[in-house]
């Protein structure tokens, strides 16, 4: 069985990769010349550990090739994985299907034989049978093109385990045959015992926004406890330890602080909200609505505690802004608070200098009217604020008596909660978190 990847992003670059490493013979397919010419010379365009490594494997075995031609993938293809991003619309909630649609009407007229097309992308309930649609009328084998669907469930920063070693698989199918198909694509995954769910096209559709919708609760929920914490002078970090033993509960994604970002948290809840208003449900997750502007508004309360440190005006002031990736291990930028955070505080007139292990080119691509720090202590060197807003270990570790032998004065904002405050507070900072008193 050979296989394509359709869209080599994060997701798809991922795919071809750790599916090449596992044996199968694997063409990638992406529109961007760029892009393509980067991974056939052995860079993988963002950052993710342990990829680079497994592509110079893969390149290496020949197992792995790239290409711009979808007539040459229908050629070489048995599967062909639909992994291309369905970012928010500019001028709506709703997602924009449009590289999803340009995959497979690209795909489609080179569609000779008996072949299966399988989508991986997020995308609102309902997209698969009209895509099916799409293949029958434009694929020259007509109906014996099949469509699947199999939603990623990938954690930037694990990617590669979450591909090659899933907590569970998802099979949306409509014959027996297209399930033999996914399964054979998915051989040495599943024989480690990978939990396998098998359904139909619109629930496969639904676990990937119902999950993302779930997580997104759980952690707007003791977000929003810190919200009460903050106005009675409780501790939400103390709260959130003792809800967590509570097994029904778990402490997993119960971790207060700056909120969620990135490519998929955010975006997929509006767009899951606003599928489900046209289908006339709204009311059935409407409280979606309100998890994002929990989720908003812990930025603007990190803004305030800045604020708050400054004494009550930040304009002239320093800040040192540690982070600009949506999270640790990570390049992503999309929808990243810190960065949101870092932006707010310069248009308040400070000057604010942020410095990130991973992701300073992309920060300076969007906001290149921030400052760019050459590490964390030339961030800090001379700041009136200290501002922590990706929980990178390299921020984690960092001593509070060295950063405070450079900082003009020692105040520091943990908007992840990820620093021990009693160390701090007796190395002679002072010490605010949201939530805690």
């Amino acid at each position: 069985m050979r296989l394509t990847v359709i869209g080599t992003g994060y997701l798809g670059a991922t795919h071809a990769i750790c599916m090449a490493v596992m044996g199968y013979e694997v063409l990638g397919v992406d529109v961007d010349t760029m892009k393509i010419e980067k991974l056939a010379s052995g860079e993988v365009p963002f950052f993710e550990p342990g990829l680079p490594e497994l592509l110079t494997k893969a390149l290496e075995s020949g197992r792995l090739r790239f290409s711009t031609s979808f007539q040459e993938a229908a050629e070489f293809g048995d599967v062909h994985f639909i992994c291309v991003g369905t970012p928010q619309q500019k001028d709506s909630e709703a997602a924009d299907m449009t590289y999803v649609d340009a995959a497979v009407t690209s795909l489609a007229p080179h569609l000779t034989r008996r072949t299966l097309v399988v989508g991986k992308s997020t995308v609102p309930v309902g997209t698969a049978d009209r895509l099916a649609g799409l293949l029958h009328e434009l694929a020259p084998a007509g109906t014996d093109v099949e469509l699947a669907w199999n939603p990623e469930f990938l954690r930037e920063g694990f990617a590669v385990d979450d591909t090659m070693k899933p907590d569970r698989m998802v099979f949306g199918v409509t014959t027996a045959w297209a399930e033999e198909q996914l399964r054979a694509a998915f051989e040495p995954v599943l024989a480690q015992g990978v939990p396998v769910k098998v359904t139909d096209l619109k629930t496969a559709e639904l676990v990937k926004v119902a999950a993302n919708s779930f997580l997104a609760t759980k952690i707007s929920y003791i977000n929003a406890m810190a919200e009460i914490c903050e106005a009675t002078g409780a501790d939400v970090h103390d709260l959130a330890e003792a809800l967590a033993y509570d097994e029904r509960i778990g402490g997993k994604f119960l971790r207060p602080g700056l909120g969620f970002g990135g490519g998929c948290l955010p975006k997929d809840i509006r767009a899951f909200a606003h599928r489900a208003e046209e289908l006339g449900v709204g009311q059935a997750v409407g409280f979606l609505r309100e998890i994002d502007g929990i989720n908003r508004r812990r930025r603007a309360r990190t803004v305030d505690l800045v604020v708050e440190l400054c004494g009550g005006v930040v304009e002239g002031k320093k800040v040192a802004a540690l982070g600009a990736a949506f999270k640790p291990n990570s390049d992503d930028i999309r929808d990243a608070p810190a960065l949101d955070v870092a932006a707010s505080l310069h248009r308040m007139g400070a000057h604010v200098v942020v410095y990130d292990p991973a992701a300073m080119d992309n920060a300076r691509r969007v906001h290149p009217e921030l400052t760019y720090a050459v590490n964390a202590l030339d961030a800090a060197r001379d700041a009136d604020v200290v501002v922590l807003l990706t929980e990178w270990n390299e921020f984690r570790d960092i001593s509070p008596e060295v950063i405070g032998a450079v900082a003009r004065q020692t105040k520091i904002v943990d908007g992840r909660h990820a620093l021990v405050p009693a160390e701090w507070r007796a190395a002679g900072w002072e010490y605010r978190a949201l939530g805690r008193p």
